[in-house]
């Protein structure tokens, strides 16, 4: 087998991530597939790269050795294949952008002012439950951008070298409930209201189980926790079986109910990714219209804002997050918290 450059990018991922299954997740493979993968390119090399246990994997001397030359070559791949992409790009009279996005009601109407503005753009979009992985692939070159939301007190992981500009510093989530549940009946939820109820929650959301698991356990309450997909939640909210976080810009059903919670306990940060300001130029203004969009169409979200004083208008301009670090996030000024509420 001749080695090349997906081998190596292979080897990077192993590396980075310490682990075949969150490597083989990130790069879109299956895990036996990874393993093979990775076999035959130890066989290729003569040796073992990584020394696989229980914990994970880390790599051995001639792993060190072989990552030491891979990734500056990996890096040097992706930058020549972006920067001919925007030059293609270009020459066809547009601007192609990849972006990656979390579930958001702002992206409808993105997409569609990406689309109809003058000089053209062509998004395309791709969908992960994971900030952390679309952050990944952002600092990678196989997304130009991400919009992302960081939930509080889970500081997301942002890879060196990437700009991050704040959409909204602090976004209220909201709980989804059948709309005959008795506390549909009030304007604000207390989470006492809900202690005889069950919740689900999607895992795969980076910091969300944590964060409820945390206010939940602040407030005094041991409520049931279960796994599941928001499509599958709010389908179970709506027969009465779970209650289930919701971002405020939910629009309410017939038979399901989007409530603020007293205090705002669960709040989240959403933030715009790319590798340059300039990119990050190319698309900001236009998600920012697309979210205050969403958030007026939303009757509950709308109450919340006028009751808080909030407007789009008044919303500072683009704040940007200095990278301090590979692992943490901070803004120029302290994060205003709302205080979680404890007991009834």
């Amino acid at each position: 087998m001749e080695l090349e450059v997906r081998h190596l990018r292979v080897l990077c991922a192993i590396a980075d991530h310490g682990s075949l299954h969150r490597a083989a997740r990130q790069l879109g493979v299956a895990q036996p597939s990874l393993s093979t993968q990775l076999r035959r390119i130890e066989h290729a090399l003569g040796g073992q790269l990584f020394l696989r246990t229980r914990a994970g994997c880390r790599p051995t001397p001639l792993g060190h050795a072989v990552l030491s030359r891979a990734r500056p070559l990996v890096a040097e791949l992706t930058s020549l294949v972006t920067e001919a992409r925007a030059a293609a790009a270009r020459a066809a009279g547009g601007t192609r952008l990849r972006i990656g996005a979390t579930a958001s009601r702002a992206l409808p109407g993105w997409l569609r002012r990406l689309r109809t503005r003058a000089p053209r753009t062509e998004p395309t979009l791709q969908m992960d439950a994971s900030a952390n992985c679309l952050l990944r692939l952002v600092a990678a070159g196989r997304l130009d951008m991400a919009f992302v939301h960081e939930v509080e007190g889970s500081p997301l992981r942002i890879p060196a070298g990437l700009c991050v500009r704040v959409l909204v510093e602090r976004e209220p989530q909201f709980v989804s409930l059948a709309a005959d549940h008795p506390a549909a009946a009030l304007p604000e939820v207390r989470l006492a209201d809900l202690a005889g109820d069950r919740w689900m929650v999607d895992s795969t959301v980076d910091g969300e189980w944590d964060a409820l698991c945390r206010v939940l356990r602040e407030a005094g309450l041991d409520s049931d926790m279960l796994h599941g997909d928001y499509l599958t939640a709010y389908s179970l909210a709506a027969t009465g079986e779970v209650v289930t976080v919701s971002q405020p810009t939910a629009r309410p059903r017939a038979e399901l109910a989007i409530r603020p919670l007293q205090g705002d306990p669960i709040g989240v940060r959403l933030l715009l990714a790319a590798r340059t300001e300039s990119e990050l130029d190319l698309a900001y203004v236009e998600l920012e219209e697309s979210y205050w969009e969403a958030a007026h169409q939303s009757p509950a979200y709308q109450t919340w804002l006028n009751r808080a004083g909030t407007h789009p208008r008044a919303t500072p301009r683009p704040a940007r997050v200095p990278q301090t670090s590979h692992t943490d996030t901070h803004t120029d000024t302290p994060r205003r918290r709302r205080p979680i509420p404890v007991g009834p």
